[in-house]
């Protein structure tokens, strides 16, 4: 019998996840949305459109027989969570749901002054996109709670990966090395993220959050000369912080400063992080691997 993985949004993360989850041993089916069709399709994926803005077209059929559900879109204002606000009622009714997760962001414990938050830590949002990240994890909460879906929710540090993150945006002209002394971020490989769904997949622990980071929280700064070095180029000309032009993304992106640990990742979900810091994880990328 096949597990079926239905992700609303098939971006970045989902499509790894999915990748990873071929490799296994257990058979898959695997839909998702994209905002509008793709041409051509995706192999082996079945694909709907949901552009957040209005309900997908026979969601009820389309999701009857789903076991598992992957959350990656982001909530909107004035909206919510887009999945909620228009297909909660079909979700609630799913018989054979046996996990869904939720992939949200560090960003909900706000400014911690360069601090360490763990998986324990009361969420402090201090940006309205931190706080519309807590509102709909509190909203698919409230969906366990009342009808029983198997809610899990993954707060995700800076992604990086093939083609994504500072090592992409450098080799192709798209980054700065701003400097603001004593700033941290916490990143994780997706690699690291699939593999960490994938075992809460396997062993499922409703209404459990999980800080999805690597082990060593850094400056943008020190990545970018960590890059740098590896690619045998010279550093880039550091830019303070203070004269550096951002977009409102990159602006609440510095705002907050915290470090974080994954503790429930590695004791619950018993993972052992491929790239543990970013120095394994952009080695791995220039060597191709």
């Amino acid at each position: 019998m096949y597990n079926k993985l239905f992700c609303f949004g098939l971006g970045y993360t989902a499509r790894y996840l999915i990748d990873h989850l071929k490799d296994q041993n257990t058979p898959w089916q695997f839909s998702g949305t994209y905002r509008s069709l793709r041409n051509p399709p995706a192999p082996a994926i079945s694909e709907y459109i949901f552009n957040g803005a209005h309900p997908m077209d026979h969601a009820a059929a389309i999701l009857s027989d789903v076991s598992h559900m992957l959350i990656s879109i982001p909530p909107q204002e004035n909206i919510g969570d887009p999945v909620l606000q228009y297909h909660a009622a079909e979700i609630s009714r799913l018989k054979n749901l046996k996990w869904l997760g939720l992939l949200s962001t560090t960003g909900i414990y706000g400014d911690q002054k360069g601090g360490w938050v763990d998986d324990n830590s009361l969420p402090a949002p201090t940006s309205v996109k931190g706080q519309q990240r807590l509102e709909a994890e509190q909203d698919w909460l409230k969906m366990l709670h009342d009808h029983q879906i198997p809610v899990h929710i993954f707060r995700l540090g800076s992604i990086y990966g093939p083609g994504k993150g500072p090592l992409a945006n450098l080799r192709a002209g798209r980054v700065r090395k701003i400097i603001k002394p004593g700033q941290f971020f916490s990143r994780i490989h997706v690699a690291d993220i699939a593999q960490a769904l994938s075992a809460s997949i396997t062993s499922p622990n409703p209404g459990m959050t999980y800080n999805l980071v690597d082990d060593m929280p850094a400056s943008s700064s020190e990545v970018i000369d960590y890059i740098c070095d590896l690619l045998n180029r010279p550093p880039l000309p550091p830019l303070d912080y203070a004269e550096a032009e951002m977009s409102p993304m990159m602006k609440i992106f510095y705002s907050e400063n915290k470090r974080v640990r994954n503790d429930r990742l590695k004791q619950e979900l018993g993972i052992t992080l491929r790239y543990p810091t970013y120095k394994e994880g952009f080695s791995a990328l220039i060597k191709g691997q």
